[in-house]
């Protein structure tokens, strides 16, 4: 198993636990993937997951910048074509170090 799974697992169940319904996994499209994509009530969710990596002197979150960002909102869109879904969004960053799961929401959104 991958390093990037194992977190992607660790976050599949923290989610579960938090009350989201997971939609989709590994979301791929011609700009990117999506981590994940779930539902907290009638939010609809689209999650980053980054894990530590060997250098214990930076955040994970460190490695989440704009390009990045702007990559999971054009998926998110083609998602959303791809599905017909024509609602308001959340993109949110979850990080995990150390064991620790770190959830930092609303890094992107977008309303429609």
């Amino acid at each position: 198993m991958k390093k990037g799974e194992k977190y992607e697992n660790l976050v599949l169940e923290y989610l579960k636990t938090s009350g989201y319904k997971i939609l989709v996994r590994n979301y791929r499209c011609p700009e990117g993937e999506i981590d994940i994509v779930a539902q907290e009530g009638e939010d609809l969710v689209f999650v980053e997951v980054k894990g530590e990596k060997e250098n214990p002197y930076t955040h994970p979150a460190e490695r989440f910048d704009q390009r990045k960002l702007s990559r999971i909102i054009a998926c998110a869109y083609k998602f959303m074509e791809n599905y017909g879904i024509s609602s308001a969004f959340r993109i949110d960053l979850i990080t995990v170090k150390g064991g620790e799961i770190e959830h930092f929401k609303n890094v992107g959104f977008m309303d429609l």
